[in-house]
């Protein structure tokens, strides 16, 4: 079945999509029979990365794993250095959110790995091949790792807090979204990125306690997919730029930047400018604020950045090369700066 026919399961009910990259399963419920579906798909030998927090409603999980190891909460790379000496090349399980995830990806980028993933948060961690690399080991790094199998549970990808939820909605609509303008979009990934933004939009307009969760769930992954095949641009280029050098939280930044990165492509490619509105429900005029409504309406100077430092964004995002490679038009030092004195 094509991805985008997939329709968000039912309560107590199973959707599952196979290609060359993944197998993904998404249930439309809480975290039910983990270990039986793992086994079901031949994950019956394998080490599980998780924390505490991922475990309450999983303990099972660890129990049928050879070996549990706890994710430190540091940084990605520093994490997974911690970790990847004590991990073989068998396969791990990493049951958490994104940070759990990509840890994940990061020891098996070292020690070639498969990786399966439970998410519990609508992170882009377990579609996609990007990450960060185990520090002082990135010369031993045989690639990136996409996780090969994907289990992930309506109720526990969107468990958040509602204002916390809103921000991590917003960081799954942004890897489809800034998909869409990638050199290396085409129709299908268009298609998917579309749709993805359509379900996260029309889950988040509904009441919190009517809300289908499987449909916000659904969404996030099918724009983790988009962001994966086209890849990323100028929006994550920013955002990743922003968190890196600020020191402020990934989801709440990006939640931030979207309504004024997005603004920024209406000129460069109107097209997809206009088609992303038209999946969240409004038209050109209309998209700043509607992702700033369906975000919560954030902005960067609430998480205690400081305002001195935006120059060092500006130039630490000027030097990427994917900037210039991946985003359509010439970007000036002044877009960027434009766009961060917006969103403060």
């Amino acid at each position: 079945m094509p991805l985008t026919d997939l329709r968000p399961p039912s309560p107590g009910e199973w959707v599952e999509h196979s290609d060359d990259r993944r197998t993904l399963l998404l249930y439309g419920g809480p975290v039910t029979d983990p270990v039986e579906t793992l086994n079901r798909h031949g994950w019956q030998d394998f080490g599980l990365l998780s924390t505490e927090r991922a475990l309450a409603d999983a303990a099972e999980v660890r129990d049928a794993a050879n070996r549990t190891h706890p994710v430190a909460a540091a940084p990605v790379d520093q994490a997974a250095a911690d970790l990847v000496d004590r991990l073989g090349p068998n396969r791990l399980v990493a049951l958490g959110g994104g940070r759990v995830i990509d840890t994940a990806k990061a020891v098996a980028s070292v020690t070639g790995a498969e990786v399966a993933a439970i998410p519990t948060t609508l992170s882009g961690a377990p579609i996609t091949g990007f990450h960060r690399l185990p520090a002082g080991r990135e010369s031993e790094v045989s690639g990136f790792v996409r996780p090969s199998l994907v289990v992930g549970y309506a109720d526990a990808m969107t468990s958040a807090p509602e204002p916390q939820l809103r921000a991590t909605a917003m960081n799954a609509l942004a890897h489809g979204a800034d998909s869409l303008f990638t050199p290396l979009a085409d129709d299908g990934s268009r298609e998917i990125a579309v749709r993805g933004a359509g379900l996260i939009a029309t889950s988040l307009d509904q009441p919190r306690d009517q809300r289908d969760r499987a449909a916000l769930a659904l969404g996030s992954l099918l724009c983790a997919i988009a962001v994966d095949r086209a890849g990323f641009a100028l929006h994550h280029v920013l955002g990743q730029t922003t968190v890196r050098v600020l020191g402020v939280p990934h989801a709440e930044t990006y939640a931030a930047l979207l309504p004024r990165t997005m603004e920024e492509m209406r000129e460069r490619s109107p097209e997809q400018f206009e088609a992303l509105a038209r999946a969240l429900g409004t038209d050109a005029d209309g998209l700043r604020e509607r992702i700033d409504e369906l975000g919560g309406r954030r902005r960067i100077g609430e998480l205690g950045a400081d305002r001195d430092r935006i120059g060092e964004v500006v130039e630490g995002a000027m030097a990427r090369p994917e900037l210039a490679r991946m985003t359509p038009g010439e970007v000036e030092r002044s877009d960027l700066a434009g766009i961060l004195e917006a969103a403060w």
